[in-house]
């Protein structure tokens, strides 16, 4: 998993260099693609459940599982870039919503809280917690905010597959859910949204965008359970 999840942020870290104005969703695909051939893994994401792309391209409303395409990036968008990989057999997940160019205080704003929403819940991941404890910080950093906390997505376990149980929210209670033990692999994925927190399916049946139009931001880590509080495992 350690394995896995460093060569994501590698290639998440060359994606976030080459996202300027100018540039494709699909040529961020292919350099993602590239780069898995590379290193001699495979895509996560791509034939997932019939998910046709490398990586999930959301920018501005649209909140996640967005298909990359051909409509260069403009100065002053948002986008989301969710990326996967399987190595030796495990896979990595992490994501992160990135300023093209110049952007409002506001559109800063909320990629900040968002990021610092997916820091809360990590920071509760701990030895003996219950995994609403990670539900409860990431909507409490939200809220406070005035933003809209998605619920039709939801972090996983991860390990020898992309999704495994055990769900979690990005919202409820503390305390609730079953024990954080050492050696838990999750991804934690808060998607909040600048407005409401209702979201919509495109005619592609993928890609998710706010209802009422407003901008979403997407940060997510998977990160493993240790005696010693929470090693991201996704972070170079």
């Amino acid at each position: 998993m350690r394995t896995s999840g460093r060569m994501v942020a590698e290639v998440l870290a060359l994606l976030k260099e080459k996202t300027l104005p100018g540039v494709t969703t699909l040529e961020l695909d292919q350099i993602a693609e590239q780069e898995c051939r590379r290193l001699k893994v495979k895509p996560a994401f791509k034939g997932y459940g019939g998910f046709p792309f490398t990586i999930c391209a959301s920018p501005n409303d649209r909140v996640v599982h967005g298909f990359p395409n051909q409509v260069p990036l403009q100065d002053g968008d948002i986008i989301s870039i969710d990326f996967g990989l399987i190595a030796n057999g495990f896979y990595g997940d992490s994501a992160y919503t990135l300023a093209v160019g110049r952007v409002s205080p506001a559109v800063k704003k909320l990629l900040e809280i968002t990021a610092a929403a997916l820091a809360d819940g990590i920071s509760a991941a701990v030895s003996q917690g219950r995994l609403t404890d990670i539900s409860h910080a990431v909507q409490t950093r939200a809220e406070q905010h005035g933003y809209g906390v998605v619920r039709d997505f939801v972090g996983h376990g991860i390990g020898r597959a992309l999704h495994e149980d055990p769900q979690i929210p990005n919202f409820g209670a503390a305390g609730q859910g079953p024990k954080l033990k050492p050696g838990m692999t999750l991804a934690v994925e808060p998607m909040i949204n600048a407005g409401k927190a209702q979201v919509r399916l495109l005619d592609d049946g993928w890609t998710a965008v706010t209802q009422d139009g407003s901008l979403s931001a997407h940060f997510e880590h998977t990160i493993a359970i240790t005696e010693n509080g929470p090693e991201i495992l996704t972070r170079l």
